[in-house]
């Protein structure tokens, strides 16, 4: 197949936020639920998801063509494995990221991306008047659309990493800002005579619901706080996971401190995050970076990056994991 010409490829790209709104379309009405019985018409589905018979089929047509879902010789259209994924029960769906990403309140926060390349500083926080998370506390119903997209992303990272991480031999891991310990119960399942410490902030909901489901309460205990301020010392392994990157360069260093006070002489940081490689090869992590810097000012790193923000908090970087997903694991000691 011959090379797209340049100006049509650059279109290409700028019609990507289309192709999100059709999957948010799909995903908003459920389809995918609608198709999971088995192969449908166009005329079926709209009726089953309240919607206008020739303009679903548009949305069907257009969405098969990038095989979401698929278009049989008999009219009836029927789930591909990216079509499966947009069900809300499949075991790895990406229905909540979807609603997420097309959402109109996260279309607006990015309308103003470009503020924040000029200013060098995040949009949100003037465009709300507000920091993000005092917005998503003040609009709860986007909140949880958020929340749920980054759970989603989350859980499909945690098998991943967990194989990766080697946790089983620490003998007290603390999860520092660790949610609902979703991550750290998945840990405690594989690390079998390790225990726990989830750290989290006093708001943090269902936490003992989620360890107790994992069958590893018995062996975790649960403290609140802010890792601004301190954090619970005695761990030989301490993990951050995806918290780092909410946070520029002074409190990055901050949280790292206040980690370097509390971890043994001996123990292991764990910094479990998107790690840029060098160059401008395509990477997933390159797209949060810019949400990063447009919601709160954050950042995602390279390694060299890491090294230098972890001697700054007398930690010395040791190896960067590799895992099953664009996520790595970046292991540091104290010095």
């Amino acid at each position: 197949m011959p090379d797209v010409p340049a100006p049509f490829a650059l279109l290409g790209l700028t019609q990507g936020a289309m192709v999100t709104q059709a999957v948010y379309a799909a995903a908003k009405l459920g389809i995918a639920d609608t198709l999971s019985g088995g192969p449908l018409t166009a005329g079926k589905i709209a009726e089953q998801v309240d919607a206008n018979p020739e303009t679903t089929y548009r949305l069907l047509r257009l969405l098969s063509s990038y095989s979401v879902f698929a278009e049989r010789d008999d009219g009836r259209f029927e789930l591909t494995p990216m079509g499966d994924a947009l069900r809300h029960d499949s075991p790895m769906s990406m229905r909540r990221i979807a609603l997420l990403m097309g959402d109109p309140t996260h279309w607006e926060d990015w309308s103003h991306f470009t503020e924040s390349v000029q200013t060098g500083e995040p949009s949100l926080p003037k465009l709300r008047g507000m920091s993000a998370w005092e917005y998503f506390g003040a609009n709860p119903e986007y909140g949880a659309v958020f929340f749920g997209g980054m759970g989603n992303l989350s859980e499909l990272e945690t098998e991943p990493v967990v194989a990766a991480g080697d946790y089983s031999r620490f003998s007290k891991i603390v999860d520092v800002g660790g949610g609902n310990g979703t991550f750290l119960a998945a840990v405690l399942a594989k690390a079998v005579n390790s225990k726990g410490v989830l750290f989290a902030p006093p708001s943090v909901a269902g936490a003992q619901e989620v360890l107790e489901q994992g069958d590893v309460a018995d062996r975790c205990t649960i403290e609140t706080g802010s890792f601004l301020d301190s954090i619970p010392s005695g761990g030989d392994a301490y993990i951050l996971k995806h918290i780092l990157h909410d946070w520029p360069e002074p409190q990055a260093v901050k949280i790292l401190e206040n980690v370097r006070s509390a971890i043994s002489p001996k123990g292991t940081l764990q910094i479990v995050e998107f790690v840029l490689r060098e160059g401008n090869a395509p990477h997933v992590g390159k797209l949060v970076d810019l949400w990063l810097m447009l919601l709160v000012g954050g950042m995602e790193r390279t390694t060299k990056q890491y090294s230098q923000l972890l001697a700054s908090a007398g930690f010395r970087l040791t190896r960067v994991i590799e895992t099953g997903s664009p996520i790595s694991i970046v292991e540091a000691q104290p010095n």
